[in-house]
C-alpha cells in the first residue's frame, strides 16, 4: 500500500509542476462549441475523472463556451458505459462514452490540439441529455 501512496504521490508532483507551465506559458487556442480536444484535466481527487500520459491528458468535448478563456468541457472515455449518466459517442472512429456526471468548466489554456467536431444532432443530444439530469436529480 505504501509503495501505491508513493506513487499517487509522485503523480500529484508531476501534476503540479505541469499545471504551473501550463498556467505561465500560453495563451489558449481558439475553440467551437462542438469539438473534442485532447485537453491536461490533471491528476484528480478520488472518483474525479484524470487525464492520463506526461500531459495528464484526456478527449473533452466542449459543451459551452463562455468566452474565449472558459468553457464547459465533458471527459470522454474510451470505455463503452451505458446509462443517464453517459453519451455514447464514435470519435476517429472509435466507440466513445461522454461522462455527462464529469462536466466542468475548464480554462482553454489546457488544450492541446484538436481532435474533431461531433455533428450537431449528436451535439444536440449531449445538451438535451445533460438538461434531463439537471432537471431530475435536483
Amino acid at each position: 500500500m505504501t509503495q501505491v501512496i508513493a506513487k499517487i504521490k509522485e503523480k500529484f508532483a508531476k501534476w503540479a509542476v505541469l499545471k504551473e507551465e501550463i498556467h505561465f506559458e500560453k495563451e489558449g487556442p481558439f475553440f467551437k462549441e462542438r469539438e473534442i480536444w485532447w485537453t491536461s484535466i490533471g491528476f484528480n481527487i478520488g472518483f474525479e475523472q484524470r487525464g492520463k500520459n506526461d500531459k495528464f491528458e484526456r478527449p473533452v468535448l466542449v459543451i459551452k463556451k463562455f468566452n474565449r478563456n472558459i468553457f464547459w468541457g465533458i471527459p470522454l472515455t474510451s470505455k463503452s458505459k451505458e446509462g443517464k449518466y453517459y453519451y455514447p459517442l464514435v470519435v476517429h472512429g472509435i466507440h466513445a462514452s461522454a461522462i455527462l456526471s464529469q462536466i466542468r468548466l475548464l480554462d482553454a489554456k489546457r488544450m492541446i490540439r484538436r481532435i474533431e467536431i461531433i455533428d450537431e444532432s449528436h451535439f444536440e443530444k449531449v445538451k438535451n441529455k445533460i438538461c434531463a439530469l439537471i432537471k431530475n436529480d435536483l
